[in-house]
């Protein structure tokens, strides 16, 4: 079956928007304290048994919806609902950008016009630059990890484990602590973590197959998320020497605790202040601060994962992912080394058949495996690159991943497929569902037309994660002074995401946001506001150390 996706264009206004300051009647019927009504009240999805479940299991934002397929033709998570994902998320298929990988990393960097066909279907973002979607990525490594769920298979959420703790609490990262974990911790001094050279600059610590030590494996997926791994510890680190040099710490664990606790606030304060602006909007977040969140409230010390969040809306970012970029500026024997981020034509490849890729898959340990962040953050040198816009287009690689990537090493490969089936996993309400419960704007059949070739209704009931990224695209984000969409998300996707990630600030009783809503970060450059370069440079991996550190390489 082929389908024809037409360009997405701009036909909203944020009415919609403007809407959810007040929730309607819908939306008062489908919200409860927790996640949820009480379970008397649950819905009639599968499986239910709780509305909130508990922090180490997943729960629902909205669980009186019913599932998005049972509104289908043929009702219900069927084989042909299956085939239909598939379809719609094969290589080639609707999601497809059809970048020209054959043209090679450079050229997908600088030429429009190999990214997807002429005029471009993959166009930049010029409001992120290209680590916006890393740093996502590291935040949903920090608060979701679901390894027990098999796609395609209606699964109870209020059963299935969330590996890490829903709290921004870097628990990828520290793991249970030195004494519980001591193996991500240095033996002579067990405040600080494990951190290792790769040749020029830093590398995760690594075992003899170059799998890395660390306590989220995830983190080692792609290059430029492990050199973000690396900042974390890099921070810690000099949060550790500060609080000995400028606090006068001496005790261990006091020492310990302190560097965690600078390091968990200044990057809180980044979630709240830079990052989830950028993937919401100023708008949104200043609402959800201001009116208060409507759809997601857990109470303080309780917070649980929604698979609303965690399947479908935060992986928004898939879209925001480019064909290639370059790693660094001249790590490369002097020169840029770019790469695709993934590529297909190298296949599965481990060590030691194959130590150094050309791409910038993660799991390896070469001198030229370091990230130059002047690419992917602003440091006001003119180097930094955009990512891409975030619509319903995927860039072409991710469509082909390495089994190295996936966290089960299981396929299928193509990552939109995993999303859309990830969909019927959790019997996720469909996307014009929640837009009504919301008393928002809902796109309308015309809107998602190419899904009407599958003869199932998918156009009228939509999969969360696909809806949102046709929101994100339609709805003009007339906030940051655009008249077109596709640079943060949008009605339904942005309440979602925000409401999320607020909420999981809020109800933290460790979080600054809850134990000193006044405070302000403390390290590089306090009071001039903290921003990610400000993060790198305490690190030191900023451009100005890397250059003192090695000129031939940076």
């Amino acid at each position: 079956m082929k389908a024809t996706q037409p360009r997405d264009g701009a036909r909203y206004s944020r009415r919609g928007f403007i809407k959810t300051v007040g929730v309607g009647a819908a939306g008062a019927a489908g919200v409860a304290a927790g996640l949820g009504l009480p379970k008397e009240l649950a819905a009639d999805f599968v499986g239910a048994t709780s509305s909130n479940g508990t922090g180490n299991n997943f729960g629902r934002m909205f669980p009186t919806l019913p599932p998005f397929f049972n509104k289908l033709s043929p009702s219900g998570a069927t084989t042909q609902l299956n085939n239909a994902l598939l379809d719609i998320g094969k290589p080639g298929g609707l999601l497809d950008a059809a970048d020209q990988l054959s043209a090679g990393p450079v050229r997908l960097i600088t030429d429009p016009t190999v990214n997807g066909n002429n005029p471009p279907t993959n166009p930049d973002n010029p409001t992120h630059t290209a680590g916006t979607h890393f740093m996502g990525q590291f935040m949903d490594h920090d608060i979701t990890f679901d390894t027990g769920s098999t796609l395609g298979q209606p699964t109870n959420p209020f059963t299935a484990t969330n590996s890490r703790t829903p709290s921004f609490d870097l628990d990828s990262v520290y793991g249970q602590g030195p004494i519980a974990t001591p193996q991500f911790y240095q033996s002579t001094d067990p405040a600080k973590l494990r951190i290792e050279s790769g040749g020029i600059f830093e590398d995760l610590a690594r075992a003899s197959d170059d799998t890395a030590i660390i306590p989220d494996p995830r983190n080692d997926e792609n290059l430029i998320i492990a050199g973000l791994h690396c900042a974390f510890i890099l921070f810690h680190n000099h949060a550790v020497d500060y609080a000995r040099s400028v606090e006068g710490l001496t005790d261990l664990n006091a020492t310990f605790a302190e560097a965690k606790r600078l390091t968990l606030w200044h990057y809180q304060w980044m979630i709240l202040n830079e990052f989830l602006p950028l993937f919401i909007g100023p708008a949104m977040v200043s609402d959800i601060l201001t009116n208060g969140r409507k759809f997601y409230q857990p109470q303080l010390g309780q917070a649980v994962m929604p698979v609303e969040f965690q399947g479908a809306c935060y992986r928004f970012g898939h879209s925001m992912v480019r064909p290639s970029y370059r790693a660094n500026l001249k790590g490369d024997n002097g020169n840029p080394f770019f790469g695709l981020i993934f590529d297909p034509s190298i296949g599965n490849v481990s060590y030691p058949t194959v130590t150094d890729p050309a791409d910038l898959r993660g799991g390896f340990r070469a001198p030229r495996r370091f990230i130059g962040w002047q690419t992917f953050f602003n440091f006001g040198d003119g180097n930094v690159k955009p990512n891409k816009l975030i619509d319903s287009r995927i860039s072409t690689p991710l469509f082909s991943l390495p089994l190295g990537a996936i966290a089960n090493h299981q396929p299928p490969t193509a990552l939109p497929q995993r999303t859309l089936l990830r969909q019927v996993t959790w019997s996720m309400p469909s996307g014009q569902a929640i837009a009504h419960v919301m008393d928002v704007d809902t796109l309308t059949p015309f809107d998602l037309h190419e899904l009407r070739a599958y003869g199932m209704g998918l156009e009228k009931s939509t999969p969360l994660w696909y809806y949102a990224l046709k929101e994100a695209a339609l709805v003009p984000d007339t906030d940051i002074g655009k008249s077109t969409g596709g640079f943060h998300l949008g009605p339904v996707g942005g309440r979602i995401v925000g409401e999320v990630i607020i909420g999981l600030l809020q109800s933290d009783p460790n979080s600054w946001v809850h134990q000193q809503p006044t405070w302000t970060p403390t390290l590089q450059n306090p009071g001039s506001g903290f921003r990610m370069v400000d993060f790198l440079t305490f690190a030191g991996v900023d451009p100005a150390t890397r250059h003192a550190q090695n000129s031939t390489y940076a």
